[in-house]
């Protein structure tokens, strides 16, 4: 079973495209049916000094079993940003529609884990957003985090 459960990992883990690599820090089982809370840590590739931790649903074989569904995990996730280092910013989009840092696959083809980086410069901010992205059915599943620039010694390489 956790075999099975392993193959189904490696698998979405394969389709997964990202920007950032993601590097899997914990693993809470919360069920007999071998669900799991996955919590990954995210760098911002333009980014110096800054991770996310992201944490999401890992269904798992009995439950895949059960519901059917075998190709996609739940869109919830949670997203924590903090400074963990100097920070030294290169050159990212100051868009209103900002820039996405990560991208993982959450089903065979249709949705991804997305996190996203917005600048706010009125108020000297990272906002980093996690949502879930699908080709029809659009999620209003989100977390929301933030890196205050204000008062910190922070290194501008691009534009700013």
């Amino acid at each position: 079973m956790r075999l099975l459960n392993c193959f189904a990992a490696m698998s979405m883990s394969v389709l997964a495209i990202s920007s950032a690599s993601a590097q899997q820090v914990g693993e809470v089982g919360v069920d007999w049916l071998g669900n799991d809370i996955i919590v990954e840590a995210i760098r911002d590739p333009k980014i110096e000094g800054v991770t996310c931790h992201v944490a999401y649903f890992d269904r798992g074989l009995i439950d895949r079993l059960q519901k059917g569904n075998w190709f996609e995990d739940p869109s919830n996730s949670s997203i924590s940003c903090r400074q963990t280092g100097p920070i030294t910013i290169g050159a990212i989009s100051l868009k209103q529609s900002g820039e996405e840092v990560f991208s993982q696959r959450q089903s065979l083809v249709w949705k991804s884990l997305v996190v996203k980086r917005i600048y706010d410069k009125a108020n000297d901010t990272l906002i980093y957003l996690s949502h879930s992205r699908q080709v029809q059915d659009g999620s209003a599943k989100m977390a929301l985090s933030t890196v205050p620039l204000y008062g910190q010694d922070v290194t501008w390489t691009g534009e700013k």
